[in-house]
């Protein structure tokens, strides 16, 4: 077991690495929307916050060398199922060659009271 940890993505909040790599796969914690410069939450709307995640997904990716490409798995967790579409957008932007499986959930409370936080699985 190896653990991933990138200077570009937020520190984690609790006792957790950022990844971790076993047999090949890589384990992301779920990322929510901090600004890793500024190591505060993003306000805003969920689109501004999807797009603060998936960069911090990227950056600990990058961190075990590999990108979105390698991600077979994700989970999305709303605060607000309403958000779904709006989403969707901003994540077919990030995932447009390659679609990995994926779950949604809406979820009663996320973490610094973020509206999206998503985990994912990646391949080596």
């Amino acid at each position: 077991m190896k653990i991933i940890q990138s200077e570009n993505a937020p520190a984690p909040i609790g006792p957790y690495s950022q990844a971790v790599e076993a047999n090949g796969m890589i384990f992301l914690s779920g990322q929510i929307a901090i600004d890793r410069d500024h190591d505060n939450r993003i306000a805003g709307d969920v689109e501004s916050q999807t797009r603060q995640v998936i960069k911090n997904m990227r950056a600990v990716l990058a961190a075990a060398g590999l990108g979105l490409e390698q991600v077979v798995k994700t989970t999305i967790y709303l605060a607000d199922m309403n958000n779904f579409a709006a989403v969707n957008a901003i994540y077919a932007e990030f995932f447009e060659a390659s679609k990995p499986a994926r779950a949604t959930v809406e979820v009663s409370r996320l973490p610094k009271d973020v509206k999206i936080e998503i985990d994912c699985i990646a391949v080596r």
